[in-house]
């Protein structure tokens, strides 16, 4: 794991987030913690803890009620919805359970999506660079199947060679293994890792599987709505 460096890649500082109205539903409670570079982080937590909510925040796919949610240094509470979406596809990647592939797009179509939307075009430079994210995650021989005919730990693949097409410094993974079988799961915990440690960036897992937890570098505990233990793993 990399020395953490003074300023972190996310901080999320005293952040609330309530549902509702008449009837008011609080579901994050004053959350803080940072993520530095180089880490390689898991949230944990029982169903309905604040897991998914806390995700779409950190993800700037919602607003906190109260708190702030800074990014490199920067508090996204002042920034718009356009500055917001223009933040969130430069800065983060994201790798789901179930994928969200267009099916009916090749493996390096979709890997280029994202490239695609900040860029506004399709540069002979970013295919090449989608091909060799897909090459680089193993799926040479596929890079032109539609992503319908691929295996599910094929289609899991291809959305982290997405998710790595920005070279984001914040990568975000929900249950990324949760849909498949445990050879396949061991092997697409690997290839994270794998890119993790060449990239230094900072990545974070929202898990509910213990064993993929253990094999992080440090686990974070969100209990209804609150943080109740930050433990990391001793370096070595």
């Amino acid at each position: 794991m990399a020395e953490a460096s003074a300023t972190p890649v996310l901080r999320v500082e005293d952040v609330v987030k309530d549902y509702g109205t008449a009837v008011v539903t609080h579901v994050l409670r004053g959350v803080s913690f940072d993520v530095h570079p180089g880490e390689l982080a898991a949230l944990i937590g029982p169903s309905g803890s604040g897991k998914s909510t806390l995700l779409n925040l950190m993800g700037l796919l919602d607003r906190p009620t109260s708190g702030r949610v800074l990014l490199q240094g920067q508090d996204t509470s002042r920034l718009d919805d356009h500055a917001i979406t223009r933040l969130r596809g430069r800065s983060i990647g994201f790798i789901f359970q179930f994928h969200h592939l267009l099916p009916a797009f090749t493996a390096v179509e979709n890997v280029l999506l994202p490239m695609y939307s900040a860029y506004g075009e399709r540069r002979p430079a970013l295919v090449q660079r989608a091909r060799a994210l897909v090459d680089r995650v193993g799926l040479a021989d596929r890079a032109d199947y539609l992503a319908k005919n691929l295996s599910g730990g094929q289609q899991q693949r291809v959305a982290i060679a997405r998710a790595l097409a920005m070279d984001p410094p914040l990568l975000l993974a929900d249950e990324p293994t949760g849909n498949l079988d445990t050879k396949t799961a061991d092997q697409i915990f690997a290839l994270l890792r794998e890119f993790h440690a060449e990239r230094g960036g900072a990545l974070l897992v929202v898990t509910h599987d213990p064993r993929l937890a253990a094999r992080c570098d440090r686990v974070l505990e969100l209990v209804d709505g609150e943080i109740v233990s930050d433990t990391r793993r001793p370096a070595g």
